[in-house]
């Protein structure tokens, strides 16, 4: 498991890398837009978050563990997804296309993460969004012969590898710190909070993700895939776990 240190170390230097040539020309046509359009827009804005609220929650919890480079990285995770944001607005802008304001999915996604204030429901949220994202990006990639988009998200594909890999990291640390019977609760609402987002998200994007050539059947297996290499391999042998715990109780 890599510290704070080194978060910061490696968003540091990603930030300084350029994998976009801005001065290629975008290639889309009237059919390619109308595939992806909504879909790319609502990305978009989701991207543009400011991260008040899970600069909030990071700084409770690396209170709580005394790791103020926590919070530094966290910082530099939220401006990887600003950069993200604003790539998709300035593509958004060269094709003539508005930067919306509002989206459904977006408001609910941003009303249900107002609710919780806590660092574990800031990791599993953002492990479920991101394991989509890559999925989304792959798809946005393939549906369109313009170089430019391509490139776009090939950038973001990249950040979100490690993205992934950080919040992973951190919910592990998160969820070791349960005792048994906590841990078996927090992988099933784990479980039941990944699959739901999955099909909200499914259900949102679907004509995005079909133009990409992905239909439900292997975005699920895609899914399920990621859930394995996040999620589940928290899960040692937890009913095991929790009949330990009672024993020694009795």
């Amino acid at each position: 498991m890599h510290n704070s240190s080194y978060w910061i170390n490696y968003f540091s230097q990603n930030l300084t890398k350029k994998r976009i040539d801005w001065s290629i020309h975008p290639m889309l046509t009237t059919e390619e837009k109308r595939e992806i359009l909504k879909s790319l827009q609502a990305w978009q804005l989701g991207e543009t978050s400011d991260g008040a609220n899970l600069i909030s929650a990071a700084t409770k919890h690396a209170k709580q563990l005394n790791d103020p480079d926590y919070i530094a990285a966290i910082r530099l995770f939220i401006q990887e997804e600003q950069k993200h944001g604003e790539n998709l607005g300035k593509y958004l802008d060269v094709i003539g296309e508005e930067r919306i304001k509002k989206n459904w999915g977006d408001s609910l996604f941003r009303k249900f993460r107002g609710l919780n204030r806590q660092m574990e429901f800031w990791t599993i949220a953002v492990i479920t969004v991101e394991s989509a994202a890559q999925l989304f990006y792959q798809c946005l990639k393939e549906a369109t012969n313009c170089s430019l988009l391509k490139q776009i998200c090939t950038d973001i594909l990249i950040d979100e590898a490690a993205h992934i890999t950080f919040q992973t990291e951190r919910l592990s640390l998160i969820y070791r710190h349960k005792n048994p019977v906590w841990r078996f609760v927090a992988y099933h609402a784990y479980t039941c909070f990944y699959f739901s987002t999955t099909m909200v998200v499914w259900l949102a994007h679907r004509r995005l993700f079909k133009a990409g050539n992905l239909q439900f059947s292997g975005y699920l297996y895609k899914m399920n895939l990621k859930f394995r290499k996040t999620i589940k391999k928290l899960k040692p042998d937890q009913v095991k776990d929790v009949i330990l715990s009672k024993s020694v109780q009795v």
